[in-house]
């Protein structure tokens, strides 16, 4: 059973910064790539940032370009979000994903096999 435990979300007032973490665990993470989605009220889910296995290749969208920065640390098991510059409208809850690809590039979309984890809610004041 794999299980992806997201933390470190808040609020915070714009202009400001957060760091999301994400532990992994429930069995080997090797040849997995991982990455950030957020799902704001009203709207679907985006994806926001990904990573490969080896952390060579990475994804943002557009809206957090320079702001945001996706990392992973493969011998804990973790993947990072350092998000910097805050905007009111990267208010959303914030989910961590994993999904089986050893050697691909760091995807711009999860397919039905991805893993979830529950969120954390992010909230930056005007």
């Amino acid at each position: 059973q794999v299980q992806l435990v997201e933390s470190g979300g808040g609020l915070v007032q714009a202009g400001g910064s957060l760091r999301l973490s994400c532990a992994a665990s429930g069995r080997r993470f090797s040849g997995y790539v991982m990455g950030w989605s957020r799902q704001a009220p009203g709207k679907e889910r985006e994806v926001v940032a990904t990573i490969n296995w080896s952390g060579g290749s990475t994804y943002y969208a557009d809206s957090v370009k320079g702001r945001f920065s996706i990392s992973r640390d493969n011998a804990k098991n973790t993947l990072y979000l350092q998000m910097n510059n805050l905007k009111p409208e990267d208010t959303a809850v914030y989910y961590c994903a994993a999904a089986y690809s050893p050697y691909g590039n760091a995807p711009q979309t999860w397919g039905v096999n991805a893993y979830w984890g529950q969120g954390t809610q992010v909230t930056v004041s005007s």
